[in-house]
């Protein structure tokens, strides 16, 4: 069925997420409007018959909304707010203009980590300093702030809004690394340092995230959501295996304990040297557990694993040649060979 075509303000839209909730919505037949400053990806868009750009600014304070006024739309998707101040703004800029305000959060707002399973109605952070809005402080307030941002749309749109809490998000056009080490590490082959095979992880594709969000906008979803995958439990060996499977690679896997990754010095981190991946331990027992049946019964869905990987390659690829070298997550191959060669070591000497 043809969706209603519809008023969509999307603040940003150039970044990472936006871009593929700009596309699907304009195949989908609905007018997309662009709020931002011109200097994120300028000219990744042109405007159309469905797709025009407004620009303004976001971070003085307060934000320059004058491009919003006497304007209407049926709903806004604020992807990039992290400031509970902006949310503040933006929809103080549109209310009365629009019936629903989408914000993208993320699983970060939760108070706790402990409780594989945990849903939508998990406790989640707050801070006495929510007026924060540079420097190490506000690195550090993430969860939180993104927390409060949350409120300030539920506040401005009471019944109306729709919060959407993604965990890692990855796929083509991620700045961070932190999937793309993997299809990166594991086409060069050779032996792979891996974390325990059986543990969980989780995360959901740009593409998949987007869409759904533009589906949510048109079947009127309202609440607070999840947005996590895949479908069922997938662990760190069907990441890797099935990677590998994807791109026809030679590499072999080396599974290790956490407790070995621990005890190295420096200690091989999860998240950051391993990506993806965080010990299913202590106060992170549930982190890569979270429900999403919420979010399942709402229509979200997945495109094939193999899909991600492929895109995942093909935007690596894409980049320059200093970038490619520049990876901003996983392990650099020497430190690699170390890790691997004291856990031989250790295997050796226990035989």
């Amino acid at each position: 069925m043809t969706p209603k075509p519809l008023r969509i303000l999307i603040p940003g839209g150039t970044g990472f997420i936006g871009p593929h909730q700009v596309r699907y919505a304009l195949a989908r037949g609905h007018r997309v409007t662009l709020f931002n400053r011109g200097q994120t990806n300028a000219g990744m868009f042109t405007d159309g018959p469905n797709l025009e750009q407004l620009r303004g600014d976001r971070a003085p304070n307060p934000g320059n909304y004058e491009s919003l006024k006497g304007r209407e739309w049926d709903v806004v998707i604020d992807n990039p707010a992290r400031r509970p101040r902006w949310v503040r703004e933006a929809a103080a800029a549109v209310k009365g203009h629009a019936k629903q305000y989408v914000f993208i959060s993320t699983i970060s707002v939760y108070a706790s980590n402990d409780t594989p399973g945990a849903d939508e109605t998990a406790a989640v952070l707050t801070t006495d300093t929510p007026d924060v809005e540079d420097g190490e402080t506000f690195a550090r307030l993430y969860g939180p702030l993104k927390a409060l941002c949350e409120q300030e749309a539920e506040r401005a749109f009471p019944g109306h809004a729709t919060i959407i809490r993604p965990g890692l998000v990855v796929g083509a056009g991620d700045p961070t690394d932190r999937f793309s080490y993997w299809p990166v590490r594991i086409e060069r082959g050779g032996e792979v340092l891996a974390p325990p095979g059986d543990d969980p992880v989780q995360f959901i594709d740009a593409r998949d995230l987007g869409e759904w969000t533009v589906r949510c906008v048109e079947d009127e979803t309202y609440g607070v959501f999840n947005a996590i995958g895949p479908a069922k439990k997938f662990t760190v060996r069907q990441m890797l295996e099935g990677i590998r499977d994807t791109i026809k690679s030679n590499a072999t896997f080396t599974y290790v304990t956490s407790a070995f990754l621990r005890a190295q010095q420096p200690p091989a981190r999860g998240w950051s040297d391993l990506p993806v991946w965080i010990a299913p331990e202590g106060s992170y027992a549930g982190f890569t557990q979270r429900s999403i049946a919420k979010a399942l019964s709402k229509g979200l869905t997945f495109r094939p694993y193999a899909d991600t990987v492929r895109e995942t390659i093909a935007f690596y690829k894409a980049q320059t040649p200093e970038r490619q070298v520049a990876l901003r997550a996983g392990l650099k191959p020497e430190r690699e060979k170390e890790v691997l060669a004291a856990w031989h070591a250790k295997r050796h000497a226990s035989d």
